[in-house]
């Protein structure tokens, strides 16, 4: 199965349109939902309150059961969800597995019409889940001390699984096949991590999860394309336990739908991942913006004839610090004395110091076109 939920959300749709019409309307629809369900839709202006709904789904089995037609308790239980709604019609439409007859007038009024219509949307989610349930009660029952052939259940054309019987348990195979190279990496990674997980004591009573790039050794003889896998095989053993009572629906339904789980975890995973990426992407690009901004303001502005610098970002290491306090020192000094060069060291010339003065020169030709030193 390729959904989650159990109502078909076009089947619910049209029901809820022609049930709500205000004038009576005539539909002849097929439509297929997931690639292997199948839908027919049929209601005329002569009879406004009498709706045809036939479906059919792509069921193989091969092994040692194989179910063509549903038991009576199916059609019980489907009779019983809306009493004096639905008939079964028989023999069904031509090419569908069933065929109901729903009496419109007979739905009551307000929001048990919406509960009635989306149960009968679950036709079949429940077809499905009762075929299914047979298999398990059929390989129950069965001798510990027997083992049977696999059972190649179809229920999408690509992607069968297998159901066989070991010693006290069912163990139900699955061959895990991916097209995006990134969604076999997150699908194994998730595989792995479902493994361990069911392997601590929490998880005690759920039915034990085991992963394998081989296939099991009973699924020998099989077909090969069902056998070549690029993300190995994932395997559920069920007990005794899992199948009584209220657990066999619920077990039953998260067979049907591993597929489905899995591709939604990996769907989620690989936007979870682009999130992450938008947003790394998004800071790189401030970042940049901001360095930008930083590198502008660095430059120097001129006020009242004197030179601001804005403050540096970066901390410069103590010495380096230091070495720059004292150039700045050094430089202010030579400044103040106005060019003059202060000699030290000169007692051997009769005097203590000594001072020298560059010479000025003037761009304006003058009498006097140099200094004479002393």
């Amino acid at each position: 199965m390729a959904y989650l939920e159990r109502s078909s959300p076009t089947l619910k749709e049209t029901l809820l349109k022609i049930y709500r019409a205000e004038k009576p309307i005539e539909i002849d629809q097929q439509f297929y939902e997931f690639g292997s369900i199948q839908y027919h839709i049929k209601c005329s202006v002569s009879d406004p309150n009498i709706v045809y709904v036939s479906t059919s789904t792509l069921l193989e089995t091969q092994g040692t059961l194989t179910l063509k037609e549903f038991s009576s308790h199916t059609y019980e239980m489907i009779e019983n969800i809306a009493v004096g709604v639905i008939d079964i019609v028989d023999p069904p439409r031509l090419g569908f597995q069933l065929t109901l007859r729903l009496h419109l007038d007979n739905i009551p009024r307000g929001k048990e019409a919406i509960k009635i219509i989306t149960r009968i949307s679950e036709i079949q989610a429940l077809m499905l889940s009762s075929q299914l349930k047979e298999m398990l009660r059929f390989l129950n029952f069965q001798d510990d001390s027997q083992t049977n052939r696999p059972i190649r259940i179809v229920y999408h054309p690509s992607q069968p699984f297998y159901v066989f019987k070991q010693l006290k348990k069912i163990t139900a195979v699955f061959p895990m096949n991916f097209k995006d190279n990134l969604d076999v990496v997150i699908a194994m990674s998730f595989f792995q991590e479902l493994v361990e997980v069911g392997s601590q004591k929490e998880m005690g009573k759920a039915p034990q999860c085991n992963w394998s790039p081989i296939p099991p050794l009973q699924l020998r003889g099989e077909p090969v394309q069902d056998l070549t896998t690029n993300s190995g095989f994932v395997s559920f053993d069920i007990t005794s336990r899992h199948v009584e009572g209220k657990r066999l629906d619920k077990t039953v339904w998260n067979l049907l739908n591993f597929y489905a789980y899995v591709k939604y975890h990996i769907k989620c995973s690989r936007g979870y991942i682009q999130r992450r990426m938008r947003k790394r992407m998004d800071s790189l690009v401030k970042l940049l913006n901001n360095t930008s901004l930083e590198e502008d303001e660095e430059a120097t502005q001129k006020e009242n004839g004197r030179r601001t610098y804005v403050k540096e970002l970066v901390k410069l290491p103590k010495c380096k610090l230091m070495m720059k306090q004292r150039c700045k020192e050094m430089t202010r000094r030579v400044k103040i004395s106005k060019f003059r060069i202060k000699i030290n060291g000169c007692a051997r010339f009769r005097f203590h110091q000594r001072w020298r003065s560059f010479p000025k020169f003037f761009s304006t030709p003058s009498d006097k076109s140099y200094t004479k030193l002393d």
